[in-house]
């Protein structure tokens, strides 16, 4: 059986955002499912001493212009919040809590969490936040905010983590295909084109 494509992304990444629109529909079209991965940017780039772009002189520039253009492709009202880059680690633990219960509800999740980060360009990065997006869509959230605290859920995420560093993810979005990698939106054209193929 051919294992799922692994997508692993931040909350608070707008190009993770904008692959999460896609990467479903993508597999699909191959016959493919995907497993959600969500990551925390601060613990990998400690790990590479990468900074976030919009933080580099020159690329932050670039990076702005070229979040605006992608929107305009896409026709997606695109806004970053006041306060980015933001933590997403109360996002990624309900994340995680849900989709041990439900993959699709988790996923639904997911979009609602970016939307209302880069649609709406609201602060995501408290918990108070996180379970007002989860009540918007019906979760129990006197359970999502015991959750949030449960040190079960906090290892978990730490794993998930670790793991992916292990598994060589640096970035977001960062998809592996069979063992594959590929890294940030633009790559999903290759993506395609590798599922397509087979490889090569």
């Amino acid at each position: 059986m051919t294992e799922p494509i692994l997508f692993y992304f931040d909350f608070s990444s707008p190009y993770g955002f904008f692959a999460s629109r896609d990467i479903d529909a993508l597999a699909k079209r191959h016959g493919r499912i995907v497993t959600w991965k969500p990551i925390l940017l601060g613990a990998v780039f400690k790990h590479t001493g990468i900074k976030p772009l919009t933080t580099i002189p020159l690329k932050a520039d670039y990076t702005q212009r070229d979040l605006a253009r992608e929107a305009r492709r896409l026709d997606v009202d695109f806004r970053l919040p006041q306060a980015f880059p933001f933590a997403s680690i109360a996002a990624a633990r309900a994340f995680y809590w849900l989709w041990d219960q439900d993959p699709e509800k988790a996923k639904s999740l997911a979009q609602a969490l970016f939307e209302h980060a880069f649609i709406a360009g609201q602060d995501i990065s408290k918990p108070h936040a996180v379970l007002e997006v989860g009540r918007t869509l019906g979760l129990a959230t006197s359970d999502l905010e015991v959750a949030l605290s449960d040190p079960a859920v906090k290892d978990r995420l730490r794993q998930e983590v670790e793991a992916a560093i292990a598994a060589g993810v640096f970035g977001s979005p960062f998809v592996l295909v069979d063992g594959e990698p590929f890294w940030g939106y633009d790559r999903f054209p290759r993506i395609q084109a590798w599922l397509e193929t087979g490889g090569w």
